[in-house]
C-alpha cells in the first residue's frame, strides 16, 4: 500500500483551508500529523476520504487517482476513516456498531468474521460487552469500538482523528499501544493527534501543519528533538 497526497488545496466557500499539502504513507508505518486546532488536519483526512474535493492537486492510492471517487468506493479500495467524536450509534449494541463497519464487505462472511475476531483480540473488552448498548459505555471503551468499527472494512490505510481526545492518560497509552499492534499487522496509519508526545512515541514519521500548510516533516525522532516542535507541541 502506498498513499500519496500531491500538492492538494481545499476550499470551504471563499476560504482556502489547505494550501499545496503533500505527504506519503506506506503499509506498516504510522505517520503522525501534528498541529493546533484549525491547522487543517481534519480537512486533510476528509479530502483523502472523499468527503471534500481538492480544488487542485491529486491523491493517489497505489498509483490510482482517487480524487473524484465517492467515499464508499474509497472505503472499498482500502481506506478507513475513524472520525473525531467517534460517531457511534449509542442506542445500538457493540456488535451491531461493528457490523456497520463491515457493510461494504457484508457478502464476504468469512472476511467479516475474521475481522470481528481480530477486533475482539485487539480489544477484549468489546467481546465482553458485545451486547451492551454503546451509550452506556465509558469514553475509552467507545474509542476502542470506533477504532474496531473502522477496522471491520479490512483497510490498507487507517486514518485516526484525535483518538485520545477526552481520555485518561492510562487509557490513552492503551489505545496508542493498540495502534502499534494494528501497524504491525501491515496496516498504514495516518494519525491526527494533539497529544504530540504520545504520537511521536509510536510514529515512524511526522508532519507539522500550520494554517493549512505542512511546515515541517521528518522522522519522529528528528521531530522530537526539533526546537520548534519541543516549544510548540511538547511543552519543553
Amino acid at each position: 500500500m502506498q498513499l500519496r497526497v500531491n500538492e492538494i488545496s481545499v476550499r470551504y466557500g471563499t476560504s482556502e483551508i489547505l494550501h499545496d499539502v503533500s505527504l506519503k504513507i506506506y503499509a506498516g508505518e504510522i505517520a503522525a500529523i501534528l498541529g493546533a486546532n484549525g491547522a487543517g488536519k481534519t480537512t486533510l483526512l476528509r479530502a483523502i476520504s472523499g468527503l471534500v474535493r481538492p480544488i487542485k492537486g491529486n491523491i493517489e492510492l497505489d498509483g490510482k487517482h482517487i480524487n473524484d471517487l465517492s467515499p464508499d468506493v474509497i472505503v472499498s479500495l482500502g481506506i478507513s476513516h475513524c472520525p473525531e467524536g467517534r460517531m457511534l450509534f449509542p442506542e445500538m449494541p457493540v456488535h451491531k456498531n461493528l457490523e456497520l463497519g463491515a457493510y461494504l464487505r457484508r457478502r464476504d462472511h468469512d472476511l467479516v468474521e475474521k475481522m470481528r475476531q481480530q477486533v475482539y483480540e485487539l480489544f477484549p473488552i468489546l467481546k465482553e460487552r458485545k451486547d451492551q448498548l454503546v451509550g452506556t459505555m465509558s469514553g475509552g471503551e467507545q474509542q476502542m469500538l470506533a477504532i474496531g468499527r473502522a477496522l471491520m472494512s479490512n483497510p490498507k490505510l487507517l486514518m485516526l482523528d484525535e483518538p485520545s481526545l477526552g481520555l485518561s492518560p492510562l487509557i490513552v497509552r492503551s489505545v496508542m499501544d493498540a495502534i502499534v499492534i494494528i501497524k504491525e499487522r501491515g496496516v498504514g496509519i495516518l494519525l491526527v493527534e494533539q497529544n504530540a508526545a504520545e504520537s511521536l512515541r509510536i510514529a515512524d514519521r511526522g508532519y507539522v501543519m500550520e494554517t493549512g500548510s505542512i511546515v515541517l516533516s521528518g522522522t519522529s525522532e528528528s521531530l522530537e528533538h526539533d526546537e520548534r516542535v519541543k516549544q510548540s507541541y511538547l511543552g519543553t
